[in-house]
This record gives C-alpha cells, structure tokens and sequence, in this order.
C-alpha cells in the first residue's frame, strides 16, 4: 500500500498513474504473488498506454479535424472508386511523414477527400507527429487578420510551418488571392518543404495549380514544391454521402 507521500512525489513526477495501476494489481490476488519484475513490467506497461492514449487524444483534439471520427480502417473501396487500398494502407504507415513527401488528394465534390485527409492524420496523431487540419479561405483568413499586426505573418508562418503534418482543404477552391496571400502561401511552402508533410484536398488536378493561383512566379514556385515529392490519390465521381446515406 502507498503512503501519502509517496503519492505526492509520484504525482509530482507527473506519474500519477501507476499510483491507479498499483491499487488494482492489490485487488488481484494472482498478481501479488507475481515477482517483482513482472508486476513493475505490467505496471510499466499500463502507464505507458496511459500516457501514450492521453498524448494521442491531446493531439487529435488539437488538430481540429473537420472529421474526426474518420478512420483509416473505415475507407470505403468500391471497384467504382479510384482508391487503391494498398496505396492508402502504405499510406497509413504514416512513411511519407517520416521522408518529408505530401500528399495531394484530387477529385469531384463529396467523393470522400476531406474523410481521407483526416483518417490519415489520425494516424499521424497515432504516432504522435503533430498535426493541424485548416481551409485554404480560413488560413487566408487568418493570414489578413494577422498582417495587421506587427510582426503578425511571422508569427503565423512559424505556427503553421512547425506542423509535422498541415491538411489544407479545399485548396484552390477560391478564384483570387491577392498579391500578399499568394506570397504568403509561397513562404509557408518553402518553409514546409522537404523538412514536414502536407495533405492538399483540391477539386483542381495538379495540372491546374499554376493557372488557379494565378500564375506568376510565386503560383509556378508553390507548383513545383509539389510536382515531384507527392502521391497523387483520385478520388473520382463517386458522391460519398449519397453512398452513405443509401447505407443507413
């Protein structure tokens, strides 16, 4: 049994857990007649969940996914859909985090973009890379609001460049971006580049960047960042809340 103090410094130690862990190998009988290795083991491996549970629900939250309940092992495959389960499960290895590669998914409205852009930053979350889910209009949004301020774009290039992995949103949705935006998204680019991941949800091919930003150096450089070190996963015509509402 744990005196008080003990408690205190185990708390204090930001270890509270194993003080739950220990009171309930007392209420087991065939536990307490375990050596000591094993039941430390056992104790050790019940924090361990603990904590690694508790990071992974704090970054899932703070990712603030448009989707959370998407998962990677609910992906809907259809030999109508365009969507290679392999490809999604290689993806699902969270690989193209660790190698720095994006990802770009393309495609017809409500065929299941976003879904998957969130499934595979859960699993992102799982491994604990930090991750952050914004619309390409909101992080405009945001950057007009900030570039009023002193110091301002600084400040929020450094907030959305430090994600290990960025899911923008209907990108390339809006039809114009002013001068200072688009040089905003040039900066947040280079900086991301070849050092983070980003999940880009567009209705517009790869194909199409260049001339939906406008053109220009700053569209042709954002391009280019993007040309050679992505996957590529279309989605297609299949209008998934049609399928989803036709199975409830």
């Amino acid at each position: 049994m744990l005196n008080d103090e003990t408690r205190r410094k185990l708390r204090q130690m930001n270890i509270g857990e194993f003080i739950d862990a220990i009171e309930l190998q007392e209420q087991d009988p065939q536990t307490i007649s375990l050596p000591f290795e094993q039941r430390f083991q056992q104790l050790t491996d019940s924090v361990y969940q603990q904590k690694y549970d508790a990071k992974v629900r704090k970054l899932i939250k703070s990712a603030k996914f448009r989707l959370p309940q998407a998962d990677i092992h609910d992906v809907f495959y259809h030999e109508k859909r365009p969507v290679d389960r392999n490809v999604i499960n290689e993806l699902g290895t969270c690989r193209f985090v660790e190698d720095n590669k994006s990802v770009i998914l393309q495609g017809y409205p409500s065929s299941g973009k976003t879904y998957l852009a969130c499934a595979l930053g859960k699993e992102a979350c799982r491994r604990h890379y930090t991750t952050r889910y914004i619309r390409e209009s909101d992080l405009l949004s945001e950057f007009d609001e900030k570039s009023l301020l002193t110091g301002g774009t600084k400040k929020l290039l450094t907030k959305y460049s430090s994600f290990k992995v960025l899911i923008i949103d209907e990108w390339l949705t809006g039809d114009e971006r002013s001068k200072e935006e688009l040089s905003f998204l040039f900066e947040l680019s280079e900086r991301r580049f070849d050092c983070t991941s980003t999940i880009f949800c567009s209705l517009s091919s790869r194909e199409e960047w260049v001339k939906r930003l406008g053109g220009g150096r700053y569209a042709e450089s954002i391009a280019e960042r993007y040309r050679y070190n992505s996957t590529v996963i279309e989605t297609g015509r299949m209008n998934m809340r049609e399928v989803f509402d036709l199975r409830s």
